[in-house]
């Protein structure tokens, strides 16, 4: 299903699958993208290669009288001329990977649990062809001509579309269909034992099918990424050129950072629990009427920005922004009596992830180049309007009267009782439920346990108890099974190793990126007090969203936006003033 990730990572997976995946909030079909960069074969490989490759040859060879062949005399053709019919293949390329969206959507929305093979084998099939289309040899001999006759015709966007087009090319081409047929095999195995150990919390079960993945991994990152370290390869699978020892120094300096604070809370509550109440309108109830959060949803999401002319908003099982195309950008949430912060804040981190998508380059739409630059930039789009925006106090001055008139119920309460309801900080169990201040703990476990898979430094048959040992030592709590622990998340089921980085990465940008449009953004949080967001979605819409993938990686992005790279100080002092003064610390 379309993903906010660049294309050339996605693979569409089942429901069940995606979803967990998508972690806090995140987009369910980011997971999709998971597995896509290495198992991008893996449909066509399984079941449906002949077919799909018959129909992928046809697509490849419709517009052969057009393009050119590998013996033209590169001389002979300008480049702007090539250029375009490279643009041409991959535009196809992006409109069959839209229909594979709306499939992917439709199958987590509204498709009937009877149609469930059916739907199967249609995305199974059609992933054949977009892969016939994505390795078809010409779109390689356009990029080799445009090379060796230069590129000085091109401008800086369209030297980053060749960029971006010949590192898929090249690595799509890498993979082979037995290498793909064999990762298709062991990624459903082993998605099926960890749903079997995780409910037995019985991880030795799963031990074997684990060792099996990563070294499964090892093989793939290694011929599709040759030239790269094995875990900065299943890195660059999420953030494109974000390396291991950038990641473990970021990660370090936040760790330092936030440890003393987060012991300091803890002290203060220990102290006076009542820091940590909310008021009892604000818990859980029938008077959270599930339609009229929905309802209520809505109108926070227009006042946003959602542009509801070019997307749709509907429940699901879990959240995640999917659709077919920026001009057509479709979210979900969920609501409940128990926990009504699950459907606002997850409908406004969906709504950032969706913003991110409407607000893509049209002059270059469909082109690599438009598409959005990685998993952290996108998550630190939905983090920026979840965290810095809906967590904040001006917000909550804007939104509780809105609160106020569809539940009755919570009349007495104020902005500030909202305010404080929404940024209660707890140590807990499990990533997702975490807070945003104990929440790049647990995703620096995952790095550190992920690194040492690779480096050898950690086996795989002692992960209980490393993991048990990180959290004790990083968030003060020990698991009580390997349910609650080493078995909580599908990722590594899936081989999705190297995506939790992104998360915290995200995290960072966000505040980073926030950070600069409170700069550059006259009164801005006085606007967000207001409901005026159109000025702040502007801006992310220049600064960012429009810029897609020209600039190679977030770094480069964060440069240009905010005249630094990711600078992880940012972040922690955006935390440290604001539980300073919530805890008083």
């Amino acid at each position: 299903s379309r993903s906010p990730l660049p294309r050339a990572w996605r693979l569409s997976v089942p429901a069940s699958k995606a979803v967990r995946v998508a972690g806090r909030r995140t987009t369910g079909f980011a997971v999709a993208a998971c597995v896509g960069s290495f198992l991008a074969l893996s449909s066509s490989a399984v079941g449906f290669q002949t077919a799909a490759a018959s129909i992928g040859k046809g697509f490849a060879n419709k517009n052969q009288n057009t393009c050119l062949s590998a013996s033209m005399s590169t001389s002979a053709v300008d480049v702007r001329e090539q250029y375009q019919q490279l643009c041409g293949k991959l535009r196809k390329i992006a409109h069959l990977e839209g229909t594979m969206g709306l499939l992917g959507w439709d199958e987590q929305t509204m498709m009937p649990q009877g149609s469930e093979a059916a739907r199967g084998n249609q995305k199974a099939a059609l992933a054949g062809v977009v892969h016939q289309a994505k390795v078809d040899q010409e779109i390689g001999e356009l990029i080799s001509s445009i090379e060796r006759v230069g590129t000085g015709e091109l401008n800086t966007v369209e030297k980053a579309n060749l960029r971006e087009a010949k590192e898929r090319f090249e690595r799509d081409s890498r993979m082979s269909s037995e290498l793909a047929s064999k990762a298709a095999l062991l990624e459903s195995q082993t998605y099926a034992a960890w749903v079997r150990a995780r409910s037995q919390a019985d991880f030795e079960a799963f031990a074997p099918h684990l060792s099996a993945m990563i070294d499964l991994r090892k093989e793939i990152l290694k011929a599709t990424k040759p030239d790269m370290d094995l875990y900065d390869g299943a890195i660059d699978n999420f953030d494109p050129r974000m390396q291991a020892p950038r990641i473990a120094q970021v990660f370090d300096q936040v760790k330092t950072g936030l440890a003393p604070m987060i012991k300091q809370i803890a002290e203060k509550v220990e102290a006076d629990p009542a820091l940590n109440d909310v008021p009892a309108a604000l818990k859980g109830g029938p008077e959270w009427d599930p339609a009229k959060q929905a309802q209520m949803c809505k109108e926070v999401a227009e006042a946003l920005g959602f542009d509801f002319e070019k997307g749709r908003m509907d429940v699901s099982v879990h959240p995640f922004t999917g659709g077919s195309h920026p001009t057509d950008v479709r979210i979900t949430t969920r609501y409940s009596e128990e926990n009504w912060m699950e459907g606002v804040m997850g409908t406004i981190h969906e709504c950032g992830h969706a913003m991110y998508e409407q607000g893509r380059s049209a002059q270059n739409m469909d082109l690599p180049v438009s598409e959005p630059l990685g998993m952290a930039t996108h998550e630190s789009q939905s983090l920026l309007w979840e965290r810095c925006v809906g967590q904040s106090r001006a917000f909550w001055t804007w939104a509780t009267p809105i609160m106020h008139r569809y539940f009755p119920h919570t009349k007495e309460c104020s902005a500030e009782d909202f305010y404080r309801a929404v940024n209660i900080v707890k140590p807990s169990l499990i990533r997702v439920d975490a807070d945003e201040v104990t929440y790049p703990l647990h995703v620096a476990i995952r790095f550190e346990i992920e690194k040492g898979l690779f480096d050898g430094s950690v086996q795989v048959k002692d992960l209980p108890t490393t993991w048990n040992t990180k959290m004790k030592d990083y968030l003060g709590v020990v698991p009580p099974s390997d349910k609650e622990g080493v078995l909580q998340d599908v990722h590594w089921s899936m081989g999705a190793v190297g995506y939790f980085p992104s998360y915290t990465l995200g995290a960072m940008m966000a505040a980073q990126v926030y950070d600069k449009a409170k700069e550059e953004v006259e009164g801005l949080e006085e606007k967000i007090a207001k409901g005026e967001f159109k000025p702040l979605k502007e801006w992310l819409n220049t600064r960012i969203h429009d810029q897609g993938s020209v600039h190679p990686s977030a770094d480069a992005l964060l440069e240009a936006v905010t005249d630094k790279t990711l600078d992880p100080s940012i972040f922690i002092s955006y935390l440290t003033n604001k539980y300073t003064d919530i805890y008083k610390l």
